[in-house]
């Protein structure tokens, strides 16, 4: 038996993400690993001549490496053995404060460590704030959280480690730190860069609420930036009881209707490649106004690959592309396979554009093509279907009310960002024009709210 070279890369790719997803449960210990190496470097010993032994031997160095890439990371030396003590820290805020009623939380970090600090939200902290912390370091416990199929028990420990947190200080003391740290030089830029970045989105949130009328500038500022804190509470629980939730979660799904939206839409006036190159704009212009965070990041990978394929043409082989994309994302930080909802919702969408898209599109060849307003509602159709398994899982209750909301609100989707998108955009510099564009923004998600709270109304 003779093996391609794309699908020996295939297997050995596959077979590295196994062994990450089967040491994140726990099913490879140190010793465990150890064996797998043996058992792999003697295959390959005793099938020098042999393709097939051959393969199966690099397919269990291969699942080696994964679980061995896994077992490093999350055994790796952090704070962990100062829990229990009081500390005294210096350092910064280094993600955006999340406000959450009369708590904020944010990632302080200091000397490369990562600590996740609760507080009241007065007074509210920005990210690159210097502060002086002093508490008692705890080490965060997992607990039982309910879904659509029950109550699960929720890994937080691992939850937070993919973002590299380890330790928590509840309600430490905080004061301001005038004094610069001496960060190096990348950090310092980094600090920078995002500082810029977040005063950027803020602009853009304002925008939006300045020119949608509410709830609709909350529910759009959810599905571009991922913000839920200021949508009602009345609203949250609507799109749980119509498993519409997975739409306010940043994810490659939203990325990809994004680019394909603008993509659609400029290859009426420019030449394919060039309307792709703008739409790769449009990307990097949104993951800088959702706050350029590691999981928006993961996501627009996955949205400019997609729409690399369909902007210069079909991949050459599509499903090495994604799986390496995905290898080298789970290689950076191995807990985005189990841990990271926004990571599978991304490549379940990506899988659905590339193999549920074709089958659907040749079902309903018949429907004119609607200036491409025919291939955008199939392409959210397919990505839904993908991820709806995921949706339900993670988001709520599968009952037979998601499946017309998902139906009927999805197609608009595409439509509710771009105008949102647009809206927010063009106010940050001419707030009288945006509002125009407000009004046509708050028609479409007037019309999905309206949907999802009456549906949303006959959830028993």
């Amino acid at each position: 038996m003779s093996f391609h070279k794309s699908q020996v890369f295939f297997y050995l790719l596959s077979a590295f993400i196994i062994g990450v997803f089967i040491t994140s449960f726990g099913l490879f210990e140190a010793k465990g690993l150890l064996v797998l190496l043996i058992i792999g470097l003697g295959i390959i010993g005793l099938s020098f001549k042999n393709r097939v032994g051959l393969m199966i031997g690099f397919f269990s160095l291969a699942l080696f490496v994964g679980g061995w890439r896994f077992y490093s990371v999350n055994t790796a030396e952090d704070l962990d053995g100062l829990a229990g003590r009081n500390i005294k820290i210096i350092g910064y805020v280094s993600t955006e404060p999340e406000v959450d009623g009369s708590l904020q939380r944010f990632t302080f970090s200091f000397n490369g460590k990562k600590i996740l600090v609760t507080t009241s939200s007065y007074p509210r902290y920005e990210f690159g704030d210097f502060i002086e912390a002093e508490g008692k370091l705890e080490l965060p416990q997992n607990f039982t959280s309910s879904t659509g199929s029950g109550r699960v028990e929720f890994d937080y420990v691992a939850y937070l480690k993919k973002d590299g947190i380890r330790t928590t200080l509840f309600f430490p003391e905080i004061k301001n730190h005038d004094a610069k740290l001496d960060l190096g030089l990348l950090e310092n830029f980094r600090l920078a860069l995002y500082k810029n970045i977040f005063s950027i989105k803020n602009e853009f949130q304002e925008a939006i609420n300045l020119s949608v009328p509410e709830p609709n500038a909350s529910f759009i500022n959810g599905i571009l930036l991922g913000a839920r804190q200021n949508i009602p509470d009345d609203l949250k629980d609507a799109f749980s009881k119509t498993g519409t939730t997975h739409i306010l979660a940043i994810s490659g799904y939203n990325i990809m209707i994004i680019s394909e939206a603008v993509l659609l839409g400029l290859i009426w006036f420019f030449k394919r490649r060039i309307a792709f190159w703008i739409s790769v704009i449009v990307i990097i212009l949104f993951v800088i106004l959702t706050g350029a965070s590691a999981s928006v990041v993961r996501a627009a990978i996955m949205g400019l690959l997609l729409s690399f394929a369909h902007g210069y043409g079909r991949l050459y082989d599509q499903k090495n592309s994604i799986i390496f994309a995905g290898a080298t994302m789970i290689w950076v930080n191995p807990f985005v396979l189990v841990f990271d909802i926004g990571f599978q919702l991304s490549f379940a969408a990506v899988l659905g554009l590339i193999y549920l898209y074709p089958y659907i599109d040749a079902k309903f060849y018949k429907i004119p093509k609607l200036g491409g307003g025919k291939e955008l509602v199939l392409m959210t159709l397919s990505a839904q279907l993908a991820v709806l398994p995921l949706a339900l899982y993670y988001f709520g209750n599968f009952s037979i009310i998601s499946l017309p909301a998902n139906v009927l609100i999805l197609p608009f989707l595409p439509a509710a960002m771009l105008t949102g998108f647009t809206t927010g955009l063009i106010g940050m510099f001419f707030l009288p024009i945006s509002r125009l564009f407000g009004y046509l923004a708050w028609a479409i998600t007037d019309y999905q709210i309206e949907i999802i709270r009456f549906l949303g109304s006959l959830y028993l």
